[in-house]
């Protein structure tokens, strides 16, 4: 053991925390900002630490913001307003200046995770006095955002700001929001029901072991005065769905999720040993960290087992090692409980249970004391710096996770004197980071088995959702049950699904999930590959075996919103199955634009998006086209419509066509074939400069670069497609094809004679060929052939 005396005066130490917080229907009710709340719980910290606040706020030269949820996301909202740099607006009502001002990730790590880090700051010299804190006043924004005298929460502050951004990469993927598994309660279900696969639970067993399992923490919440609900329940009314405890999604009622409508702040100060002494903080008011790990978890559907998150028990028990304890020297334990799995996955891997002596709780959790946003943690901080004062030499464990199970802080603290401690954290991520995964099916077709599910209750509106493992190779997919499909639905609510067999079906909307391939074919009845007369936004024209594609939108220069993708896909499975039709012409109605490319204004209304699996226009991800298509360029072709002529196998522009790939001035990137198609189209450095730089290119450099084959005068680039394509209808529609069909099996060959000696179907289909006689015949006979195509 180290004495106080001894011990290194960099070391740190935490000496003060504070908690604020509010009810709506408070007699006291204040109506305080999330900025306000943080500065009311950091002033207690500053008195916590029993030294003049006044001089120990002067000493402060770095400020940490833990991110509020309306900060947390470039979509989140902030009805009240809010301000533009939170941890410099609680500094100033403080009247202090740091040095330093970070906003931290989101993620519910962030505490103690800055606690970690600043520490070590301290440890190494880099800081001295660091004060940590955050916030939440969902409950005032929701209560008051309609009122009409609602408070103005906008703040300007100048000042230096490291700002860490969402740090939300990865948690939430376009393959995620295609099939709603967006928010917590929806990602945690899934998660929840995967863990009762694994315990071979009924969903009654697994229902009244999440209630036991709760139950004890309402008993703490009900006694701490800074709990949103404090209300101790018993585990059958936590777990039995009511009026009051409605299901949000299966297995969850809502009293089973954290609860985010709180008014609450929290604080820790955090500083050197040599500060400490020099600010008169008394020995009594010091708590040291003894361990301390931040892992990773791998991505939600990389997981081979989705109930469990190995990476979070291995940083708490990474945390008791660097320590030197064990679970039994622990006197207080608080970890993280968003939702019952987020507790039971580290209690069982540390092997403590919901009848232990010890509770898992300091604060009632988050259901219960409240999900104060991303600063939970905090809260169990202060309250384990409580206790532990209270106990000198006692040891408290404190776990915050972040994701979906997917970022984990631990933290082992006592008032016993240490050191700074070492933590092998970078180590352990190297091992998770190579950790098996699993293959996913981001298109999934087929039988397939049940991995586990949930249905999720939004008012009267019921959605289905299934992971599951595609029976003929094993990868994951994840579906949904179309609406209607009542079928399927009460699979997962009238029976347990868990193992059970569905069949799926991948669409440009994501997979469906239902019972059988004759129940899906009931849902989706084939379309049939013909052309329509009804088409609303493209037109058609037949003209012997040619057939004319025009984008009709010219109000929106042609711009491809979903409705016309969908249109266009169907054109286009239409041509490739036809066989008298042998060559396509695509071009954009109007003289201002071929295609404008994606609908941004449609996009930002916020109308439903998605994307035919064949791709934009249903041919930036079309495989299989052996027949000729021609890119008519009249005007403008700019970002998707650079796509699209890109997909083309032929392009003829007319004088005044403009090419560009212009996604990255309107925050996009050329994702629909752009970034791959242009670099093989022309020089890679010039492809990369004009991605990059969203240049326009025009019809003359682009003849000169080769991107396209032809450039007409103005008004011109129809009348020049149509002429080429009568060159091509005049050779054999099956050697076209052939030739296609070939240069597409070859491409990614890189050896020239392995390419050229590739043995190719086509080319023994073409020598058995109609045509093929009809060819060397008709030259033979000095005439022209007849082509059969066949």
């Amino acid at each position: 053991m180290v004495s106080n005396s001894g011990i290194d005066p960099r070391t740190p130490v935490l000496v003060g925390v504070g908690q604020a917080s509010e009810r709506i229907d408070d007699a006291g009710y204040q109506r305080l900002s999330a900025v306000e709340l943080a500065a009311s719980a950091a002033r207690q910290a500053l008195a916590d630490a029993g030294a003049d606040s006044a001089a120990v706020a002067a000493a402060i030269d770095t400020v940490a913001g833990v991110r509020q949820f309306e900060i947390s996301s470039p979509y989140a909202r902030a009805p009240l307003g809010r301000s533009n740099n939170y941890p410099r607006s609680v500094a100033r009502r403080l009247g202090t200046t740091p040095t330093r001002a970070i906003l931290e990730i989101a993620g519910g790590q962030a505490p103690q995770h800055l606690v970690t880090e600043l520490g070590g700051s301290i440890a190494a010299g880099a800081a001295e006095v660091v004060l940590i804190f955050g916030s939440e006043a969902i409950s005032t924004a929701r209560h008051l955002s309609g009122a009409p005298a609602k408070p103005d929460f906008t703040e300007q502050v100048d000042g230096d700001l490291e700002d860490r951004g969402f740090g939300i990469a990865g948690l939430v993927t376009r393959h995620h929001v295609a099939h709603r598994v967006t928010d917590p309660p929806t990602q945690y279900a899934l998660c929840e029901q995967a863990r009762r696969a694994r315990l071979k639970q009924s969903r009654e067993e697994y229902a009244v072991g999440m209630g036991e399992l709760f139950a004890p923490f309402t008993a703490v919440a009900a006694t701490n005065p800074h709990a949103a609900a404090p209300t101790e329940r018993t585990a059958a009314e936590l777990s039995t769905p009511s009026e009051r405890n409605r299901l949000i999604a299966d297995p969850y009622t809502r009293y089973l999720v954290a609860r985010d409508q709180v008014n609450q702040g929290a604080a820790v100060l955090l500083m050197s040993v040599a500060a400490a002494r020099r600010l008169g903080v008394p020995v009594d008011r010091w708590v040291f960290l003894h361990g301390h790990a931040d892992l990773h978890e791998q991505s939600l559907l990389d997981r081979p087992d989705l109930g469990a998150s190995p990476a979070s028990v291995l940083a708490a028990q990474h945390a008791l090692d660097v320590a030197g304890i064990g679970v039994d020297d622990l006197a207080t334990v608080d970890l993280y409980s968003c939702f019952p799995i987020a507790v039971a996955n580290v209690s069982e891997g540390l092997g403590l249970t919901a009848t232990d002596s010890r509770p898992l709780t300091l604060t009632g959790g988050l259901p219960f004391f409240g999900g104060a946003g991303n600063n939970y943690s905090m809260h169990a901080l202060a309250e384990t710096v409580h206790r532990l004062r209270a106990a000198p030499g006692s040891y408290g464990l404190v776990g915050a996770n972040g994701g979906i199970l997917s970022k984990y802080s631990a933290g082992v603290y006592s008032t016993t004197p240490t050191g700074w401690p070492a933590s092998r954290s970078a180590d352990l991520q190297a091992e998770i980071d190579n950790w098996p995964t699993v293959e996913q099916a981001y298109q999934a077709d087929g039988w397939g088995t049940v991995e586990t599910y949930t249905v999720t209750h939004r008012g009267e509106e019921r959605t289905g959702i299934v992971i599951g493992r595609l029976d003929a190779d094993g990868r994951r997919f994840i579906a949904i049950i179309e609406a209607g499909d009542q079928e399927t639905l009460e699979l997962l609510t009238e029976s347990d699904p868990l193992g059970a067999p569905v069949y799926v079906r991948s669409f440009g909307t994501g997979n469906r999930v239902s019972t059988s391939d004759q129940r899906m074919d009931q849902l989706f009845p084939p379309r049939p590959a013909s052309l329509r007369d009804d088409y609303q936004h493209v037109l058609v024209r037949r003209d012997g075996h040619l057939l004319e594609v025009t984008i009709n939108r010219p109000d929106a220069r042609n711009a491809l919103h979903p409705p016309a993708n969908d249109e266009l896909d169907e054109i286009f499975d239409a041509f490739f199955a036809d066989s008298e039709l042998w060559v396509a012409i695509l071009t954009g109605a109007g003289d201002q634009a071929f295609s404008a490319g994606n609908d941004l204004a449609y996009t930002a209304a916020g109308k439903p998006m998605w994307m035919p699996k064949n791709g934009f226009a249903g041919l930036t991800s079309r495989r299989g086209m052996t027949k000729p298509v021609i890119a008519a360029v009249n005007g403008y072709a700019m970002g998707g419509g650079c796509e699209i002529a890109l997909a083309c196998h032929l392009v003829v522009a007319d004088a005044t066509a403009q090419f560009a790939l212009s996604e990255v001035k309107v925050g996009l990137v050329a994702g629909a074939g752009g970034l791959v198609r242009l670099p093989r189209a022309i020089p890679p450095k010039v492809a990369t400069e004009l991605i990059l730089s969203g240049r326009r290119l025009s019809a003359t450099e682009a003849l000169g670069y080769g991107l396209v084959n032809r450039v007409t005068e103005a008004g011109g680039a129809l009348t020049g497609a149509r002429a080429l394509a009568e060159e091509i209808l005049a050779g054999s529609p099956t050697s076209v094809r052939a030739s296609l069909r070939i240069m597409a099996e070859t491409d990614g060959i890189t050896d020239t004679v392995d390419a050229v000696t590739h043995p190719s179907g086509a080319l023994d289909e073409l020598m058995v060929s109609e045509d093929m006689i009809e060819g060397l015949t008709a030259f033979t006979q000095k005439r022209p052939p007849h082509w059969r195509n066949r």
